[in-house]
């Protein structure tokens, strides 16, 4: 039975691929914190590795009580990371740290696995071709112009000076899906009839459904061959800004809204004020600056053709199809 162990298992996406590992008969390990919620590893066949993946020492202790009493692991899946923080310095500390940490002492203690799949984004890339709206490619020069995105293209650089790991970066666009927050407040938000866009100019989005990153991911970890690659993830389609939000409303049944588009220079005063006053309460806002430059960005394509060709990666969800079931599980579990 092969062994993984699964970083940030306890959050959305993480969730679903402990979900994933135990359908395929895996000897599945979810790195939690002691206070982490386990709303969604109520599975039995869990093991947890309980370890605060910031302090350094902690978890070489625990690692080598892991390689002493089961041996190493077969597959790592590091998922966990901030997509908002209070402290800007904090995206650094967590997402480029603690992923150099963690391959660092896999390698320090005997127990670099198979395969290390890296759970980076789109957003490393930051606004490109917003002119032409022509894909992101790999050739792209990355140009993060948030604090997450350049913490993230920070790990992706640290794990590429490790030959001896191999890994693959995997970089979703935006996910969605049941289980996940951030999305959750626009279909909120249409049930209470109101839909807000961002800007006047054309933007083109794309998404990608949490399951579909559950399968890149698990096609990462079993494909011959491929290391050192980075691929990025849609679900192969392009949409306007108000795609998803028509698509919400229609699985709500159609309920009259207000439609506002506002001017991105509103929409920065409102998030600097929104980011500045959480900080001031030193809490994470789903509003904030590096959430301005984002709904800024007028181009989401990106070329997948890499990961359809050298993972076989095949997505199984349009926006339609995953909009409905988010839809249905937020109804279902009493978020609407």
């Amino acid at each position: 039975m092969a062994s993984i162990l699964i970083t940030g298992a306890s959050g959305f996406i993480g969730s679903f691929l402990v979900e994933e590992a135990l359908r395929q008969g895996m000897e599945t390990w979810a790195c939690v914190r002691a206070s982490s919620s386990r709303r969604y590893l109520k599975d039995s066949r869990i093991g947890f590795f309980e370890s605060d993946l910031d302090d350094t020492q902690a978890l070489r202790v625990r690692l080598l009580r892991h390689r002493q009493e089961h041996g190493a692991f077969d597959y790592v899946v590091h998922c966990a990371g901030v997509t908002k923080c209070a402290d800007k310095r904090d995206f650094e500390r967590v997402n480029c740290g603690q992923t150099t940490a963690l391959a660092m002492l896999l390698h320090e203690l005997d127990m670099v696995p198979k395969r290390f799949v890296y759970i980076s984004t789109l957003s490393v890339f930051g606004p490109q071709h917003e002119r032409d709206y022509a894909p992101i490619r790999d050739n792209d020069p990355p140009r993060p112009n948030t604090a997450y995105g350049l913490s993230k293209l920070h790990a992706e650089e640290s794990l590429g000076r490790m030959d001896w790991l191999p890994w693959v970066v995997l970089r979703p666009t935006g996910v969605y899906g049941p289980r996940e927050r951030d999305y959750y407040l626009m279909v909120k938000s249409v049930a209470r009839h109101v839909d807000v866009a961002a800007g006047f100019r054309r933007q083109d989005l794309t998404f990608v459904y949490v399951l579909d990153v559950v399968q890149a991911v698990f096609r990462a970890l079993k494909q011959e061959g491929v290391v050192h690659r980075a691929y990025f993830l849609t679900d192969g389609h392009v949409y306007s800004s108000r795609a998803y939000t028509d698509l919400v409303r229609r699985e709500l049944g159609g309920p009259w809204v207000v439609r506002l588009t506002l001017p991105l220079w509103l929409l920065r005063a409102v998030s600097c004020v929104a980011g500045g006053w959480a900080a001031l309460w030193r809490k994470g806002s789903t509003l904030n600056p590096d959430k301005y430059r984002i709904m800024k960005q007028r181009n989401w394509r990106c070329d997948i053709g890499p990961a359809v060709r050298e993972l076989g990666y095949a997505p199984r969800y349009d926006l339609a199809r995953g909009v409905a079931e988010s839809v249905a599980w937020y109804r279902q579990e009493g978020w609407l």
